[in-house]
């Protein structure tokens, strides 16, 4: 029989039948028999579990009528013994969930080295768990209570190792759980805050501290432990898991111990370390096992954890411009353009994401861009000092400071331990031959020969592999190699293997190489014009020509570049399916299945990018055509900036005036041309004037948005852009955004949350993620001005998931500054602080300069708020240096100058507060509407000389914004302190007065 005593009692046989053991009192002493199944329990202990201390008279009677009782209902499957100490259950503990649960734990902690098989075997121990321990037995206390507490260290050691795992989000919940059921663990403190961090929320985590330090200081009144505090440390410094940047390797790493070990000590003392040696010495493969090794973790090496820079691998030989490869390290950090950056200069965008990081960059192939790779090296370590690079190359950099590793052939044993390796992969039971050294030998133990030589015993014998070998290199002997160009060796590999290829096979590869990024069977078939090319792509994947994972297939660029040698110009082909394919995508990207389909067109991004040059110069209106569509998933996704210069040549090829039918996509193409810098007067003329002589319903409606940010609100145009939109709900609900926004920088806030309510319906019948959220972040402030704080958080954190899910970074940090602004109003500062730190870290990732003062501006809102007016000048003087001179950028402009007058005003300092004030003011008149002016007459009400003065410019304040202020503490306390100098009659005339001059009352002086 099996017995479950974790929750209500449960008997079943071992067929899985339900047996009723009775009433409450067998059920009481079926469980206390379980406690310690197998072994004898007297009879005294028996009784004092049924009855208490107060046991009837002739309790041993009862008890023995009890077990007569309990034998029928067990009977045949279970006895239950007499004994001369008492009575004992027949039955094996490991028949009773509880013991099986303790045998479990006690496994799953001897083997906490592998978290793997220990989380598995604590999730097993946990799931016998079917309610509280010992249910019928209430009166146990102290075994229950035993129980739960080894359930709850179960829990925890299972969460830890699936912490190590790299798991994060998916426990929150549960740890969440856990600490309101006990919350002075320190252990789940510390777990909630690494699955937050893990789940990139670090200022979530920060908060936990925050919880855990006033928990325990109010109930024991205590601090928190050294390691709960080294793990607040850690955040605090920004040391947070990063997402794997490393290729994943499919094969085992074997051979080079000596330079693997050197490269991993010099990566330690050196900033800059270079692995140099000819093509297929297996110099990607090496700087990947060492940038790993530097970062692997401690529970998989049963070492202390390393505390190298994080990794980032940044492939350079698809690029065939040098000018690119900035792009390229800012693609491989996941940095994306917001939709207001400027991106002429890249190179600044990637020393501000990377000047206070501390990162492993993995260059690989910089060969054929040595030059630029070294400028770029030089920059980056001079500029950036947590930067520390690990370079492959056929040649130096020639940088200062630069360490050579030189990476040989390798030696004897090595090789043919590789070459035994990988023959097993095809042939598992390949035991060796006599000539597999003589194999690797004439393949100068190049891994690459080696790997693709020991393919080849799927259809070869050893001997005759040998004899071919020997055929293909006499003319390259060993000690004539390092007098060839060093392509040469690798070239006489791909040629043998090309050699065996058939003409079918042949004739497919060299078509493959149109392809940069690899390629899915639908565009091979597309592109390749070849029928039914299954078969021969299998077998270019088992001669290893072509590698295959998720359903694409890929050339190691070696064998791409050899095979390209003759290949048919399949450039048309090739632009022509890419560009079908954007075609398909694109209303896939303003609904439900954007997910879905960004996934796919990022992962094809290197040919979309091929396509559109390829077009640009031989069919600049299909260039058009593709760039339309590709630009709402470069807004969303992309590295948009990279494509100023790519835009400015389709222009100039197309020429003054829109291809007849493409004016949508020539617009489009007009605002990838703009830098962001306001300097193209003539071009934005140039759009408007196309955009008001076209009548038609847009095909393409993010045009209106992309035009709206790149050049600015356009009130006059209403029935025009209402014409543009046509009966498309996605275009109509991006006008009512539009709207919403315009009606709420003119103070009619009604108006507005009305307009962002309807869209946020639209959006949610489409699935838009993009237009949910950027309804849901006004919509949840419009919450919060009524005092309706927990809806606001609400509606902000729908927002986040859907950002989240898009890995927009513009607009997760637009909503962590707005659920940090409903934080600091609820006094929550170091919540607050932790969710603009996050925006900070967001912004300035992404290159959004306007996006950086926001955040900076609320961390110095935050630190005011607190009393650190020091730190909090600090903030507002930075944001005012990042804030750029475009029309986006003057409310954050106002709100910064108005931060340092209240720091002004709070250190005693009124006069300078009223200069700052007032330049607030003066500055407010250039805003797209009136909300930056009602700041600045809220601020000025603060240091009015008269309280007169200063419930006429609350009353003024209240007019521009369309309402009160009620939830900012600054303006609340300025109303406060006027309320209390006047009768309750001559503020409200005053506030009055005010209100009716509007923006005149901020002009008096």
């Amino acid at each position: 029989m099996r017995f479950g005593i974790l929750g209500p009692l449960e008997v079943r046989t071992d067929d899985g039948t339900p047996v009723d053991p009775g009433g409450p009192r067998p059920r009481a002493l079926l469980t206390l028999l379980l406690l310690d199944a197998g072994r004898t329990v007297s009879a005294q202990r028996l009784v004092d579990g049924l009855y208490g201390t107060r046991p009837p008279t002739g309790a041993a009677n009862a008890l023995q009528s009890q077990i007569s009782r309990l034998r029928r209902r067990l009977a045949p499957h279970t006895a239950i013994e007499a004994t001369p100490a008492g009575y004992r259950i027949v039955t094996a503990p490991d028949t009773v969930d509880a013991h099986r649960f303790e045998e479990l734990t006690a496994r799953g902690r001897a083997v906490a080295t592998d978290p793997r098989q220990a989380a598995a075997l604590f999730a097993q121990a946990l799931a016998l768990w079917r309610g509280p321990a010992l249910a019928d037995l209430p009166d146990a206390r102290a075994e229950a209570a035993r129980l739960e507490e080894l359930r709850l260290f179960a829990a925890q050691d299972r969460i830890e190792a699936e912490l190590a795992l790299g798991g994060g989000p998916g426990l929150v919940p549960e740890l969440r759980a856990l600490l309101a059921a006990h919350p002075l663990s320190e252990r789940l403190y510390g777990q909630l805050m690494r699955a937050l961090r893990a789940d990139g929320r670090p200022a979530e985590a920060l908060t936990v501290y925050e919880q855990a330090r006033r928990t325990l200081a109010d109930e024991l009144g205590a601090d928190p432990s050294p390691e709960l505090a080294a793990l607040h440390l850690e955040l605090l410094q920004g040391a947070e898991p990063q997402r794997p940047r490393l290729p994943v390797q499919l094969t085992r790493f074997v051979g080079r111990e000596p330079e693997l070990a050197r490269i991993g000590a010099l990566l330690t003392a050196h900033r800059l370390v270079t692995l140099t040696g000819p093509g297929g010495a297996g110099k990607t493969r090496l700087a990947i096992e060492a940038a790993a090794a530097k970062t692997r973790p401690a529970i998989e090496t049963g070492a202390a954890p390393d505390r190298s820079p994080a990794p980032c691998f940044v492939e350079l030989a698809p690029l065939a411009d040098g000018g690119r490869i900035a792009y390229a390290v800012l693609a491989a950090l996941g940095t994306r353009d917001g939709f207001r950056s400027p991106a002429t200069d890249v190179t600044d965008r990637l020393l501000a994401a990377l000047e206070d990081r501390e990162l492993l960059l993995v260059l690989d192939n910089c060969e054929h861009l040595v030059e630029d790779a070294a400028r770029l090296a030089s920059l980056l370590l001079s500029t950036c000092p947590g930067v520390r690079i690990l370079a492959t190359s056929r040649e130096s950099l020639g940088v200062t400071g630069e360490v050579l590793v030189p990476v040989p052939p390798l030696p004897r044993e090595p090789a043919v331990r590789l070459f035994l390796d990988r023959a097993r992969a095809v042939r598992a039971d390949f035991d060796g031959h006599a000539r597999v050294a003589d194999i690797c030998a004439a393949l100068d133990g190049l891994p690459l020969a080696i790997e693709l030589a020991a393919a080849r015993l799927r259809t070869l014998t050893p001997d005759e592999l040998a004899d071919r070998l020997g055929d293909r290199f006499r003319l390259l002997s060993r000690g004539d190699r390092s007098k060839a160009p060093r392509h040469r060796t690798l070239r006489a590999v791909v040629e043998w293997s090309w050699d065996l290829l058939d003409e079918e096979e042949r004739e497919l590869a060299r078509r493959l190489t149109v392809f940069s990024g690899g390629a899915t069977l639908e565009a091979v078939e597309a592109v390749c014009g070849l029928p039914c090319p299954e078969d021969v792509l299998a077998s270019l994947v088992e001669k290893s020509f072509l590698e295959v994972s998720e359903g694409r297939y890929r050339m190691l660029e070696t064998i791409r570049a050899f095979a390209s040698e003759g290949a048919p110009d399949l450039g048309d082909a090739h632009a022509a399916w890419f560009l079908r394919l954007a075609e398909r995508a694109e209303p896939h990207l303003r609904g439900a299945g954007q997910l879905t389909w960004l996934a796919r067109l990022a992962a094809e991004r290197a040919d979309l990018d091929a396509a559109l040059r390829h077009l640009v110069h031989h069919d600049p209106a299909a260039a058009l055509r593709l760039m339309g569509p590709l630009s709402w998933f470069w807004r969303l996704r992309g590295v948009h900036g990279e494509r100023v210069a790519t835009a400015r040549e389709l222009l100039a090829a197309v020429g003054r005036q829109p291809p007849p039918g493409l004016e949508e996509e020539y617009v489009l193409c007009a605002i990838n041309a703009l830098s962001g810098a306001g300097e193209e007067p003539d071009l934005i003329a140039r759009v408007d004037e196309v955009l008001m002589a076209y009548r038609a319903p847009l095909r393409l409606p993010y045009v209106l948005v992309l035009w709206a940010v790149a050049a600015g609100p356009r009130p006059s145009t209403d029935t025009h852009a209402r014409t543009l939109a046509g009966d498309s709900p996605w275009a109509n609900a991006l006008l009512d955004v539009g709207f919403g926004f315009r009606a709420q920088f003119a103070g009619r806030p009604r108006e507005a949350e009305e307009c962002f309510t309807r869209a946020l319906r639209s959006y949610r019948a489409t699935g838009d993620r993009w237009g949910m959220a950027n309804c849901l972040d006004p919509l949840g402030l419009y919450a919060h001005a009524r005092g309706e704080t927990e809806r606001a958080l609400e509606l902000l954190d729908e927002g986040l998931a859907h950002v989240r899910e898009l890995a927009a970074p513009e607009e997760t940090a637009d909503l962590l500054r707005s659920r940090a602004t409903v934080l600091l109003h609820r006094g929550d500062t170091a919540a607050a602080a932790g969710h603009f730190e996050e925006a900070l870290a967001l912004a300035r990732g992404a290159g959004l300069p306007d996006k950086v003062a926001a955040a900076r501006r609320g961390l110095g809102d935050a630190a005011r708020l607190s009393g650190d007016t020091a730190r909090a000048r600090v903030h507002y003087e930075d944001a005012l240096g990042q804030c750029a001179a475009n029309w986006f950028s003057v409310g954050e402009t106002v709100r910064a100058l108005i931060g340092l007058g209240r720091t002004a005003a709070a250190e005693g300092h009124t006069e300078e507060a009223v200069d700052w004030f007032r330049q607030a003011a003066d500055l407010a008149g250039e805003g797209p509407g009136d909300l930056e002016l009602a700041d600045a007459a809220e601020a000025l009400a603060s240091v009015a000389g008269a309280p007169e003065r200063a419930a006429e410019l609350l009353g003024a304040a209240a007019a521009l914004r369309g309402a009160g202020n009620a939830v900012d503490p600054d303006v609340v306390r300025t109303e406060r302190d006027t309320r209390a100098h006047l009768s309750a009659r001559g503020y409200d005339e005053a506030f009055d007065r005010g209100r009716a001059l509007r923006a005149a009352a901020v002009s008096e002086r």
